[in-house]
């Protein structure tokens, strides 16, 4: 029995992707990787919001699915777009790696420590909106790259400060470079970030089967759909700031959500509770919630 595992080759997918062949493998399978450069991966001097979005760092691996090249792909679950390409599935998401944004700066600082008019990098909408509503003085300038890539970028002194996901950091055994830990009701998460997503051919039961007895966490599926139900809710582009984070509460889900402008001028916040069975309606009220306090009106202007 052998599966092609598809990925993309930066340091942080090799290691997602190493980290699920090792799974898959302690059941006796055969796994051999297929490194699939992404356009994401190509266009690196271009914010992402305009030119695609993070669907950029899927679509050539969905292809390899759809073409019967790959088996299943190893995705940071963030990246994966509201709606995936037809015929393809998520079999399974792992345990959640911390969730919470990371401050790096070069000199061992918090986010409320850094000078006036400190120089961040980042290249999130999201991180963008979160940072500059608690630091307006800040000057936000675009950071792309692979983990690595951004850490070298803080220390030739390009930026003051960057920041990224800490699970990634974590991952590549580079937590020590995170000056601050970013409290998740000052910089609330991606929809998913630090989960990884196996994503395979919705027919293909003999993968689906595999994926989930090698990594598959039903507590963070559920978080999972509520965040990405919100997201769906929302139909916000890679443009628009948003956020949503679910976790554990008294037997069910507390989900919190936020939708803002990019400079930080309005940010729009509810949270939600209910039980876990309900996960995806949840992320939905959480949407209704934000639209019936104005969401819309960020939603129309970011998409201009």
């Amino acid at each position: 029995m052998k599966v092609v595992i598809a990925t993309r080759g930066s340091e942080l997918a090799l290691w997602q992707a190493h980290h699920v062949e090792a799974r898959l493998r302690q059941g006796g399978v055969e796994v051999e990787l297929s490194v699939i450069k992404t356009s994401g991966d190509r266009i690196q001097d271009v914010p992402l919001a305009k030119v695609g979005g993070k669907g950029l760092f899927v679509k050539e691996i969905e292809q390899a699915l759809a073409e019967r090249t790959a088996d299943l792909a190893v995705h940071s679950m963030k990246d994966v777009p509201a709606e995936l390409a037809p015929g393809l599935a998520i079999a399974a998401v792992s345990a959640r790696e911390v969730p919470n944004d990371a401050l790096c700066a070069r000199a061992p600082t918090t986010l409320d420590e850094l000078p006036r008019g400190a120089t961040v990098g980042t290249s999130s909408m999201r991180r963008q909106c979160q940072l500059l509503a608690r630091r307006p003085d800040l000057r936000i300038e675009m950071l792309r790259g692979n983990v690595p890539t951004r850490i070298r970028k803080l220390d030739a002194g390009q930026f003051d400060a960057v920041v990224l996901a800490a699970a990634g950091l974590t991952r590549l055994g580079m937590a020590d470079r995170i000056t601050q830990r970013l409290p998740i009701e000052l910089s609330i998460p991606a929809v998913a970030q630090g989960v990884l997503a196996i994503e395979i051919r919705a027919d293909d039961a003999r993968v689906r089967a595999l994926a989930r007895a090698a990594l598959h966490d039903p507590t963070t599926e559920a978080h999972v759909a509520a965040e990405r139900a919100f997201l769906a809710k929302m139909g916000g582009s890679c443009q628009t700031p948003l956020a949503a984070h679910a976790v554990d509460d008294a037997g069910g889900l507390h989900v919190i959500g936020m939708c803002g402008m990019p400079d930080g001028s309005r940010i729009l916040r509810a949270e939600v509770r209910g039980p876990r069975a309900d996960a995806a309606r949840l992320g939905e009220r959480l949407g209704d919630d934000l639209l019936a306090q104005g969401a819309a009106e960020i939603l129309a202007a970011t998409a201009m």
